[in-house]
This record gives C-alpha cells, sequence and structure tokens, in this order.
C-alpha cells in the first residue's frame, strides 16, 4: 500500500512503509512536460509503485527516472521503468552514468555534471555532487530551482512511519536513526568525512524551501538551518570520536 501527498507545487511523495525494517521508502513524481519519477524503487516493489504514478498519470509518459546514487532502492527497477515508458531515459550524477549506467541501464543514461541545468518544461535542476554523502562515490542530491525543492536520498533518515511532511524539528528522529544503525547488524550506513561539513554547507546556501527524504517525513521550513546542524549531529554520531565512545 502507498500513500501520495504533493508536498510542493507539481511534486507528489509516493510512500511505502515496510514494517519489516520500520522504514518508509518514499519515491517522488514531478509532473511537467517531461515528468520525472526521483527514486525507482526496488524491483519486488515496482508493481506497487506504477500503480501509484498511474493514479496520477500515464506511467509510460515519463521522461526522466532520477536516483542520487546506485542502490536497489533508488535505482533497482530503473530497467523496469525504462521499458515501459519508451521515451524515458535515466539522469544521476557524471560519476554514476560513467561507472554504472553503463553496464545496468538498457538505455544510455544523462549524467549530469556541476555547471548542467535539467530543464522539463516549468521546472530546472542542477545536480550537487555530494562523492560518499550519504554514501557511495557517484552521489550526488537534486536541486529543483522554482519550487527549491532539495531531493535528499538518504540525508536525514528517520525510522518509523510519519507523516508525509512536517514543519517541525526532525533532527531528533535523525539522530535516534543514526544512532540505532550504528548498533544494528549493518552498521556504518553512513560515513562522516573531512568534507562532509563543506558539502553540506554548499547545500546550505542553496536556501531550499521543502527537503525531499528518502526515508522519512520530508521538511519544510528552515531547510539551510537544518543541513548545517546536521553536520554537528553526523560528527557527533558517525565521526570518529562518537563511533569510538560507542564501541
Amino acid at each position: 500500500m502507498t500513500t501520495i501527498t504533493e508536498i510542493a507545487p507539481d511534486i507528489y511523495r509516493i510512500s511505502a512503509f515496510v514494517p519489516e525494517y520500520n522504514m518508509q521508502f518514499n519515491h517522488f513524481l514531478i509532473k511537467d512536460e517531461e515528468p520525472m519519477l526521483y527514486h525507482t524503487g526496488m524491483r519486488m516493489m515496482f508493481p506497487l509503485l506504477k500503480e501509484a504514478v498511474a493514479r496520477l498519470m500515464n506511467p509510460d509518459q515519463l521522461r526522466w527516472v532520477g536516483f542520487s546514487h546506485f542502490e536497489v532502492d533508488e535505482c533497482g527497477s530503473l530497467n523496469d521503468w525504462l521499458e515501459l515508458a519508451p521515451h524515458a531515459q535515466a539522469v544521476c550524477s557524471e560519476t554514476g552514468a560513467l561507472v554504472n549506467m553503463g553496464d545496468f541501464a538498457i538505455r544510455p543514461a544523462r549524467g549530469l555534471r556541476r555547471a548542467d541545468v535539467l530543464e522539463t518544461g516549468r521546472y530546472r535542476y542542477r545536480l550537487i555532487p555530494t562523492p560518499h554523502l550519504p554514501h557511495g562515490w557517484d552521489a550526488g542530491v537534486l536541486f529543483e530551482e522554482e519550487t527549491k525543492t532539495l531531493f535528499c536520498s538518504d540525508l536525514f533518515h528517520q525510522d518509523g512511519n510519519g507523516v508525509a511532511l512536517t514543519e517541525h524539528d526532525i533532527l531528533g528522529e535523525v539522530r535516534a536513526s543514526l544512532r540505532a544503525g550504528q548498533s544494528s547488524p549493518l552498521p556504518d550506513y553512513m560515513p562522516y568525512t573531512y568534507k562532509t561539513k563543506m558539502m553540506l554547507a554548499e547545500l546550505a546556501s542553496l536556501q531550499p524551501s521543502t527537503l525531499a527524504i528518502m526515508h522519512g517525513s520530508s521538511f519544510k521550513g528552515h531547510c539551510s538551518q537544518a543541513l548545517l546542524d546536521l553536520d554537528g549531529i553526523m560528527k557527533e554520531e558517525l565521526g570518529e570520536e562518537g563511533r569510538g565512545a560507542k564501541r
């Protein structure tokens, strides 16, 4: 079962909660002259997500299928979408297109460099490279300039089945999820590196109005400050000093 919520003009959050993981998997459909689906979902979720997209538009009219980095919930069902929508093209970082998509995708992907702008009609997108943030050499986040929406991928991960969009502080939930992840059977979900603070500051400088978050509630409010504050939380929970204190 999915829930659909418009979190910004023409941006629809399609959420599936998986109780076994205590986690939401959120996908974002942006309706425009050239519609985009951001996060493909895992292959096993493709029928569920396809049905949800069909409630909003004809799925075979998708033009772009975007994602942050090479991971099953980000792009696992990419080829299913490319087969369904004959004019669709994957869009990701230049590194992702070169390193992964040439072998994985059934059609060539468009790899965005830092200076590139993708126009889909009313909306304009820029990809900001964020290698190893949240994880993966190829990672980047997408910023839509008209609605000032930042598609954050796994940044601001919150466990549980939260509301679709909130203006309340989410950083407490983010800290709790990072802390729980470090004590899980699969720790080291996100690294904290010497570049993390700089990259989060660059994202904050975009002054986004909405944070479209992969796992957990999306956020509307003081987004730039939330990004700056996220650095401190990540450093305390994931940095060397924090990791050493928990072992």
